[in-house]
């Protein structure tokens, strides 16, 4: 029986345990046109397939070493007591830039689901249990950061109305074996 439900800090070790691999076998190309100013043209081109373990980049027992996590709200779904899911919605924070001084935007800080429960409308349960609650918060954007390469993000960002709002091309530069990684930032309307 898979449940879903808003967890706590308490739960961090259960919510590192589940799996953050992304399946890449396409990326998004970006072309400018016009040096920029005529706009972005994206090409979905195959690549060689592979697995990027974003584990690396984020834990959960480590938020609190980076920000007040007071106002942040987490999920996570279980199949009987396996962790196979978790989320992690983060309010207005203090060094959480993605915000940019916004007191009525939240961030989607992180979506996973473990690899053999992927695409059975887990991730999409989650989304819309940490949406509703980003409502009822008061929120009025949802701020959602992929990268070019996570093709199956990007189109269930897109599914959820989201809108591709801002493309950083160099954002990862300084990042080992992220340097040719294209940041995308997702909007998300809440009204």
């Amino acid at each position: 029986m898979i449940n879903i439900r808003e967890t706590d800090k308490t739960c961090f070790p259960k919510y590192d345990e589940v799996s953050q691999n992304v399946d890449i076998s396409s990326e998004y190309k970006v072309r400018r046109i016009d040096s920029g100013l005529g706009g972005f043209v994206f090409e979905e081109v195959q690549v060689e397939p592979r697995i990027k373990d974003l584990s690396k980049y984020e834990r959960a027992m480590e938020f609190e070493q980076m920000f007040d996590i007071s106002n942040w709200r987490f999920y996570m779904a279980f199949d009987d007591e396996t962790p196979i899911g978790a989320m992690t919605i983060a309010g207005p924070t203090e060094k959480l830039d993605m915000i940019g001084g916004r007191t009525d935007a939240c961030v989607l800080w992180d979506i996973r689901i473990s690899d053999k429960y992927k695409h059975m409308g887990i991730g999409q349960k989650l989304f819309n249990l940490g949406l509703e609650n980003a409502k009822n918060d008061g929120y009025k954007l949802m701020i959602i950061e992929c990268q070019n390469n996570n093709v199956p993000a990007c189109r269930f960002y897109k599914k959820q109305g989201a809108l591709l709002s801002k493309i950083d091309m160099h954002a990862y530069d300084s990042e080992p074996g992220c340097e040719n990684e294209v940041q995308f930032i997702w909007y998300l309307d809440l009204d």
